[in-house]
């Protein structure tokens, strides 16, 4: 018996794919992982993965594995200072705001915005809205299960 070669699906455009997947920083550090729990299963080009992560997917089939390094400007960007704003202590109400803590704030379109307490410098709060691994490269580490074509519902 020989193998169709076109029963092998690879990664690509209209393909549904489940892989486990763990997300490292440069030190080692695991920011994110499947490994303890179900695998992801995303359909390419659906924005649930960003561009950076899916390119070096490409081509891939169920059983393949690779890791992968991903710079931040293919992940979640450079970190952009103006992303930084000083905002006054009395715009956190009752709250107490806290170097490190993140909280959510109301953006121009009525949306939520996640910001981290950077600094607090007496009555100024400084609020980092960059994305927590913009500006770090990160590792990329999968293993695909299935690849299959995507199903249009």
């Amino acid at each position: 018996m020989s193998d169709q070669p076109d029963t092998v699906h690879r990664i690509g455009d209209d393909m549904e794919v489940t892989l486990h997947f763990t997300l490292k920083l440069e030190d080692g550090t695991v920011v994110d992982s499947t490994r303890d729990k179900q695998p992801a299963t995303f359909q390419v080009g659906d924005g649930n993965l960003p561009p950076g992560f899916e390119a070096p997917l490409e081509g891939l089939a169920e059983g393949d594995t690779g890791s992968y390094q991903i710079a931040p400007e293919h992940a979640f960007g450079q970190h952009n200072p103006q992303n930084v704003q000083l905002l006054k202590r009395d715009d956190f109400d009752d709250i107490e705001p806290e170097v490190g803590t993140v909280m959510s704030f109301a953006d121009a379109a009525g949306g939520e915005l996640p910001g981290v307490i950077a600094s607090i410098d007496g009555e100024q709060v400084e609020v980092d809205f960059n994305h927590p691994l913009a500006g770090r490269t990160l590792n990329f580490e999968v293993e695909v299960i299935q690849v299959r074509p995507a199903t249009t519902h």
